[in-house]
């Protein structure tokens, strides 16, 4: 894999939101299950739907921290980074200009979405297939009311909790948790600055002021994965013998792209939910560089190498029959493992050469540096 390959993966986790593309240890199977889980709010799910909108149409600035914890109950991970949206233009994100760090930019007209960006509406129609989406008692996040939505397994346990701005609809926190009710992901502001009334045009943050100094600054466009595949794209790649997979354990593939960098050869990234649990999948044909991952967890699964690397993210990168599969994931240990055992492993001989872009991946705990 070439570093520009990497370069290109290491964009789209910010533009499809892998640190709000969440994972819970929760699988739900057949019809008869979803049928026997509590029915929806409406008024929970128009919450939730409106979230998106108020992405795009509100302005703020703030820090939003990403922390995770892993099941061995080891000290949580924490990511911060400063953020600034300009309704109509798009989100500046990473370091202030004036302290000499780098910032990463989103257009508003790209597609995807983040954790606090709101749902799409294939992944709100998942997220109440699978789960009872209800409100719970109304909080606070930094010093602003707010409404508070629960998505509820069908024992009644929450699996994931949003607090959505009263005034403006904006997701400012959501939590992500396990059966026992212990946090596995938390995404949300712990700094937050709306201006009076938050509905864009004269009260949108300035380009040059405050966070949205980053704006002057040199950024990277953080959308290269604009070429949505429609099913019968991807069954053309299947019948040229991509190994793209249809489903993963308990989750529907919600969305596939190909990278626009390299759109003949290049990368295929692959979405899997349940409307809460994601899983992203980067599949690309080439080779692997094994002496690049010597700091990363080496095993043997189903006769491949398998490479695991534990810190803000689950990862896990290994070749098979010349492509290289990368899972990643925001959640518990074994939802990456599930994926990882559900994509091919033909234990053949794998050649390897240089990718240096492997390397970048052990910093890739902060998605916008």
């Amino acid at each position: 894999m070439t570093a520009r390959t990497w370069a290109a993966l290491d964009k789209a986790v910010f533009a499809c939101g892998l640190a709000g593309v969440l994972i819970l240890a929760c699988a739900l199977t057949g019809d008869a299950a979803v049928a026997r889980r509590a029915p929806s709010d409406s008024e929970a799910v128009r919450l939730l739907r409106d979230a998106a909108e108020a992405a795009r149409r509100v302005p703020y600035e703030g820090v939003q921290v990403v922390t995770t914890w892993n099941r061995r109950g080891g000290r949580p991970v924490t990511s911060r980074v400063d953020i600034a949206h300009t309704p109509g233009e798009g989100t500046y994100v990473g370091d202030r200009a004036d302290d000499g760090g780098r910032a990463a930019y989103r257009s508003d007209a790209a597609a995807g979405h983040g954790p606090l960006t709101g749902f799409t509406a294939a992944m709100l129609e998942l997220l109440t297939r699978n789960y009872a989406v209800v409100r719970a008692d109304d909080s606070s996040v930094c010093g602003r009311a707010a409404r508070v939505v629960e998505a509820r397994r069908r024992d009644g346990s929450p699996a994931g909790r949003f607090w959505i701005d009263a005034e403006t609809g904006l997701m400012l926190y959501r939590e992500l948790l396990d059966g026992t009710g212990r946090t596995i992901t938390a995404t949300g502001f712990d700094q937050v600055t709306i201006p009076s009334g938050g509905r864009g045009g004269e009260d949108a943050p300035a380009r040059g002021t405050a966070l949205g100094k980053a704006a002057v600054a040199p950024a990277r466009n953080v959308s290269p994965w604009e070429d949505r595949l429609d099913p019968a794209e991807l069954g053309d790649l299947r019948d040229h013998g991509w190994p793209l997979p249809r489903a993963l354990p308990g989750l529907s593939l919600s969305d596939a792209r190909r990278s626009t960098t390299r759109p003949t050869d290049g990368t295929v990234h692959l979405t899997f939910s349940d409307g809460l649990e994601s899983v992203s999948v980067f599949v690309q044909r080439g080779s692997l560089d094994e002496t690049s991952l010597t700091d990363w967890n080496r095993t043997v699964t189903e006769g491949d190498t398998v490479f695991r690397r534990r810190a803000l993210r689950q990862w896990a990168v290994w070749a098979d029959d010349g492509y290289v599969f990368t899972v990643v994931t925001d959640g518990p240990e074994a939802a990456a493992e599930r994926a990882v055992d559900a994509l091919p492993h033909g234990g053949g001989d794998v050649r390897t050469r240089l990718g240096r872009g492997l390397r970048r991946l052990a910093s890739w705990g902060n998605p916008f540096g």
